[in-house]
C-alpha cells in the first residue's frame, strides 16, 4: 500500500486508496479530512496557528488557517465536497512545562484556530485527540476515513483508532 508522509508545513491528498501519514505532532497540529462518499481525503501537517499573526511569511501550509485553505482547496479538485467532509484533529501537545504565556502556547492556540476555521468552513469536526504532553504520529488511511493514532505519554505508546 502507497504511504504519502507530510512533513511539519506540509499536506497531501488523495483518492481510494493508500495512507497518508505524519510524524512527530508536538504542538503541531494535523489535520485530516475525508469524504466518505468520494473517498477523497487529505492531511495537514500546521505548525503556527494563523499567518496573519506571524506576518504571512513562507510557506502557507505553515499556519492552521492558511494551510487549511491549501488543502480544502485540493481535496476539492480531486471531488471531495466540503459539506460531506469529515475532519479529525490531532496534536496541540504542551510541549514545555516551564511556558505559561497564552502567546507561547503554540499547541492550544493550534487546537483553538483549527477549530475556528472548521466552523467558519462548514467542516464537521468529528474526532479528537488533542492537548496533553506527548507527541504523536498519525497515519489516515483514505480507503475508509479511519485514522491510527501513536502517542508515547510517559513512557507507554498509547495505539487509538479515530
Amino acid at each position: 500500500m502507497q504511504e504519502i508522509k507530510v512533513g511539519i508545513g506540509d499536506y497531501a491528498v488523495g483518492k481510494k486508496a493508500g495512507i497518508i501519514s505524519t510524524y512527530g505532532l508536538g504542538s503541531c497540529v494535523g489535520i485530516t479530512l475525508y469524504d466518505r462518499l468520494t473517498k477523497v481525503g487529505g492531511l495537514l501537517h500546521a505548525l503556527l496557528p494563523e499567518a496573519a499573526y506571524y506576518g504571512n511569511k513562507g510557506n502557507p501550509a505553515k499556519y492552521v488557517d492558511t494551510g487549511l485553505q491549501l488543502l480544502l482547496r485540493d481535496f476539492q479538485k480531486l471531488g471531495g465536497n466540503p459539506r460531506r467532509t469529515e475532519a479529525k484533529i490531532f496534536g496541540g501537545a504542551h510541549m514545555f512545562t516551564n511556558v505559561t504565556s497564552d502567546q507561547l502556547m503554540i499547541g492550544k492556540r493550534n487546537i483553538e484556530v483549527a477549530k475556528k476555521e472548521l466552523k467558519r468552513l462548514g467542516i464537521r469536526l468529528v474526532a479528537e485527540d488533542t492537548g496533553g504532553k506527548g507527541g504523536r504520529t498519525i497515519y489516515f488511511d483514505l480507503s475508509t476515513g479511519k485514522v491510527r493514532m501513536r502517542k508515547v505519554s510517559n513512557g507507554q505508546v498509547i495505539e487509538k483508532i479515530y
